[in-house]
C-alpha cells in the first residue's frame, strides 16, 4: 500500500502561530492553573494579531514579549482578547465538556513511538534537517509497503545539493532506489513570516498522526484542557496505546465524543479495525477526570506545538 505523510519545522509560519498561542496558554497556567484560554494567532509580513478569550487570575501578560521570544525579533502585535463567554463557563464549571466534538486516538506497532511509519520518518528527518539548517522547512515521505519511494524536502537557507546530501547521509542506507526531491522549486532564503502568513491550528494533521488516521476536527494549540478537543484527544491516544499493548494489537483506534456542558461521553469505544468494544468502564473519560489523570493543568503545551502531540514522550504516549 502506498502512503504519504509530511512534517513541518517550528519555523513554518503556521507552527510559529501555534507556538505563540501555546506559549500564551503556558504563561497563564504557570500563574493560575484554573485559567480558561482559547487564543488564536494570525501572523505574517511583520505583524501578529492575537484574538480569542482568556479568563485568568494571572498577572497581565506581555504579549509583545511572548511574540518576540518565539519569533526572535520585535513584531508589531495587536490584540483583541476578551473573557470567556458565561454560556460556555456555566457548562464547564460543573465538569462538563468545553465544547462538542469527536476525538480520535491511535497507536500502532510500526516503531517505538507508536505512530504511522511514514509520519515517523517524516518527523525525524524534518527534525534532523531543522537542527542542521534551522528556519522554515518541510519534509514529505512516500512509502510502498513501508519501503520509502520518494522523499520531498524544502528548507530555507540551503542549496539543493547540500540538502540532498544531508537527506542521503541521514537515511543511512542505500538511496539509489529512492527519488529525492530537494528544494524542487529552487533554492530559497525568504521563509517564515517574511514569506507567508500563518494561523493557529492549520497544521492539524501534522499535529496528529499524518493523513492515515482520521481526526475529529478540533485543533489543539492555544486551548486550555477544559476543551475536550485537546484533553480528550490526549486521553484517546493514551487509551489507544494501552489497549494496543494489553491486547497485543498491531493497530488501535479510540473514539470519544461529547456534548458541550455534559460530562458523560456520547461515544467511548476502541477498535482494531475488525471488532470494537466499549472502554468507559476501564478508563476515566469524564473531562475533569482526564485533566486530573493526565495532569493537564501545568504549563506543558509549548513543547507539544513544536514536534507534534504524539510520540514525543508525553504522559499520554505511554512510551
Amino acid at each position: 500500500m502506498i502512503r504519504t505523510a509530511e512534517f513541518v519545522s517550528p519555523g513554518h509560519p503556521d507552527k510559529i502561530c501555534d507556538r505563540i498561542s501555546d506559549k500564551i496558554l503556558d504563561a497563564c497556567l504557570g500563574q493560575d492553573s484554573e485559567s480558561r484560554v482559547a487564543i488564536e494567532t494570525a501572523g505574517g509580513h511583520g505583524q501578529v494579531h492575537l484574538t480569542g478569550e482568556i479568563t485568568t487570575n494571572a498577572e497581565p501578560l506581555d504579549y509583545q514579549g511572548i511574540v518576540k521570544s518565539v519569533c526572535g525579533e520585535e513584531i508589531l502585535t495587536t490584540t483583541n482578547i476578551v473573557e470567556q463567554s458565561n454560556f460556555i463557563k456555566q457548562g464547564v464549571d460543573v465538569g462538563g465538556a468545553g465544547d462538542q466534538g469527536i476525538m480520535v486516538g491511535y497507536a500502532c506497532d510500526e516503531n517505538d513511538e507508536y505512530v504511522p511509519q511514514e509520519y515517523y520518518i517524516a518527523r525525524h528527518l524534518c527534525r534532523h534537517l531543522y537542527d542542521r539548517f534551522g528556519g522554515d522547512g518541510k519534509t514529505q515521505i512516500t512509502t510502498n509497503d513501508h519501503w520509502i519511494t520518494h522523499i520531498v524536502t524544502s528548507f530555507q537557507n540551503t542549496v539543493k545539493s547540500e540538502l540532498e546530501l544531508a537527506v542521503s547521509e541521514y537515511m543511512d542506507w542505500e538511496t539509489t532506489d529512492i527519488v529525492i526531491h530537494a528544494n524542487p522549486a529552487g533554492d530559497w532564503t525568504q521563509g517564515g513570516f517574511d514569506a507567508d502568513a500563518g494561523l493557529t491550528g492549520r497544521k492539524l494533521v501534522v499535529d496528529n498522526y499524518g493523513p492515515r488516521v482520521p481526526i475529529g476536527g478540533g485543533a489543539y494549540s492555544g486551548k486550555d484542557p477544559s476543551k475536550v478537543d485537546r484533553s480528550a484527544a490526549y486521553m484517546a491516544r493514551y487509551i489507544a496505546v494501552s489497549e494496543m499493548k494489553s491486547k497485543k494489537l498491531s493497530e488501535c483506534w479510540v473514539h470519544l465524543s461529547y456534548a458541550i456542558g455534559e460530562k458523560e461521553p456520547l461515544q467511548s469505544t476502541a477498535t482494531d479495525g475488525k471488532t470494537s468494544w466499549d472502554i468507559s468502564d476501564k478508563y476515566s473519560v469524564y473531562p475533569n477526570e482526564i485533566i486530573e489523570y493526565l495532569d493537564l493543568k501545568k504549563p506543558i503545551y509549548y513543547e507539544t506545538s513544536q514536534w507534534g502531540a504524539y510520540g514525543n514522550g508525553f504522559k499520554w504516549d505511554l512510551l
